[in-house]
């Protein structure tokens, strides 16, 4: 008997705009997609036959998913990958959210076409838009899909808002209520605990979510920047004046490439090259980290160009992302957050983090801000309130878990608490102190483990404590504890995933290998988590 083998279905027709393999791939694609709903249409797995799709980015098959990882190595071993993985590699690896994803679903919303932003991975910054135009263009030459359109190449497609204040596109007005200086005298930082209301908002959330502000640049910069074009502060554009639009709508940071490109335009000779330079990454007189927007207005004094088109080169004004220290269940209808005010000086002129000066000095209490909440990605308290946290958060690392200790103190939850916290003088930088103590002497903070760079001889960080205390945190470990790290990822998290590490050799009696094994099963099992910038 002779078996009738039915043909193929074709889903993407010949006379689609399509080349054949764009037209193999759209059709493994949709049939993946409807093979339960279409008789005759096969669903073929990643790798399966030329109709398979490229692989898409996923936390689990991604080596370069380390936010210490320098870009160029991130790239190389992700090389022979999908162009969705390639995407991923570029991201910073912090999977922070301030992009509204993580990194993993911001490089597959980017080869579906379902993003067309390349600028928004804030940690990243030029260095990861950059790779993403590259691989853009590269993947566009190479017969795959279109390049994505980033922020400064043309009309950009509209976006989709999700609910109101709980997205960076649809974000709600809230009352900026007080600031409180944490610091003592005597404290070479400025840090800020700052309450925002939520009364008359959407927005709830849990500990562990973070809070995305809209900033405003300082005012004395924007006019410094249009004294420097020779423009008029009035002058009406797109329905605002420029000085408006300055203060709240384009970023005066970084140089973006846009604004070499054009100033290369309106140069010549020597100066021309080095804006042309200067636009392709490159740093032809050492100083392009500290070229902000203004520092390149001056660096070429010969090219001034019109303010609507200056306007076009820079990038638009992001928002910043903060780790919520309050608890809904003790704090409610209001949020804080523990914010270091960023100043130094180059050159002899002061430069501003845009949203810590903005929240630390700027915004009269009792005026309104534009919020939105970001739902944390794999960041939360054990739902089994009977399970141990460690918390380790140096300087203001500490506001997620002030949060947790909140909340468990409201919730009774029965777990034990241990916090290991430090800075540079316990005198003037225990944030928290009293709070801190009072939860102590409350049993809700169990143990209490700090550390202070600048009071001794010897600098002493909170991973220093870890092993200092490795066989009690051993301990809590085998007992189910679940643990926890804010700070910044290239060193600081990196540091105490070493600590972890070497506990687990010197008291768990693991060899070097079985060692890293127990903090990767950490992480799978979610016991593990990490909010890191």
């Amino acid at each position: 008997m002779t078996q009738h083998v039915s043909p193929p279905l074709v889903l993407i027709p010949e006379t689609a705009p399509f080349d054949a393999d764009q037209r193999a791939w759209l059709s493994g694609y949709f049939a993946a997609l409807l093979g339960p709903a279409i008789p005759g249409a096969t669903a073929l797995a990643p790798g399966e036959g030329p109709a398979a799709g490229p692989k898409l980015a996923d936390n689990d098959d991604a080596p370069w998913h380390d936010p210490s990882m320098p870009l160029p190595d991130r790239m190389d071993l992700a090389k022979d990958r999908s162009e969705p993985q390639q995407f991923m590699a570029a991201m910073a690896q912090q999977d922070c959210g301030q992009c509204g994803y993580n990194c993993a679903d911001y490089a597959n919303a980017l080869f579906l076409k379902k993003e067309e932003r390349l600028n928004l991975c804030q940690p990243g910054g030029k260095d990861t838009l950059r790779m993403l135009k590259k691989l853009e263009e590269a993947f566009g030459a190479s017969g795959g899909a279109a390049p994505a359109k980033a922020a400064d190449e043309g009309p950009k497609a509209p976006v989709e808002l999700g609910p109101l204040g709980f997205c960076r596109e649809n974000p709600v007005e809230a009352t900026f209520l007080s600031r409180t200086r944490l610091n003592a005298p005597g404290g070479e930082k400025e840090t800020w605990h700052i309450e925002i209301d939520l009364k008359d908002t959407p927005i709830d959330y849990v500990v562990g979510d973070s809070l995305g502000l809209f900033p405003a640049n300082a005012p004395a910069l924007v006019d410094a920047v249009i004294a420097e074009l020779g423009a008029r502060p009035e002058r009406m554009i797109g329905g605002k004046t420029l000085r408006n639009r300055l203060l709240t709508e384009y970023a005066l940071g970084a140089a973006p490439d846009g604004l070499y490109q054009l100033l290369s335009l309106l140069t010549s000779g020597e100066q021309r090259k080095k804006a042309q330079a200067l636009a392709s990454g490159e740093d032809p007189d050492g100083d392009a980290q500290y070229l902000d927007v203004l520092a390149a207005l001056h660096k070429f004094p010969g090219a001034r160009p019109d303010a609507e088109v200056f306007l076009e080169a820079l990038d638009e004004l992001q928002p910043r992302l903060y780790s919520i220290s309050s608890s809904p269940k003790m704090d409610v209808g209001k949020v804080s957050l523990t914010v270091d005010a960023v100043r130094y000086n180059h050159r002899s002129r002061l430069r501003l983090g845009v949203a810590s000066t903005h929240l630390g000095e700027r915004l009269p209490e009792q005026t309104k801000v534009r919020i939105y909440l970001q739902k944390a990605h794999g960041f939360a308290l054990p739902d089994d309130r009977s399970k141990d946290v460690i918390m380790c958060g140096p300087g203001t690392g500490i506001a997620p878990f002030r949060a947790f200790l909140r909340e468990r103190a409201a919730t009774r939850a029965p777990g034990r608490n241990w916090l290991f916290y430090g800075h540079q003088r316990q005198a003037s930088d225990f944030f928290y102190k009293d709070e801190l103590n009072g939860l102590k002497e409350d049993k809700v903070l169990t143990r209490l483990s700090l550390a202070w760079s600048r009071d001794g001889s010897e600098k002493t960080y909170v991973q220093d404590r870890m092993r200092e205390n490795g066989a009690e945190l051993w301990k809590w470990l085998e007992g189910g504890a679940h643990f926890y790290v804010c700070g910044d990822a290239k060193r600081m998290a990196k540091d105490v995933e070493r600590a972890i590490i070497d506990v687990a050799a010197q008291h768990g009696g693991k060899n070097p290998d079985e060692a890293v094994a127990y903090l990767a099963a950490l992480k799978k099992a979610g016991r593990y988590q990490a909010d890191v910038y």
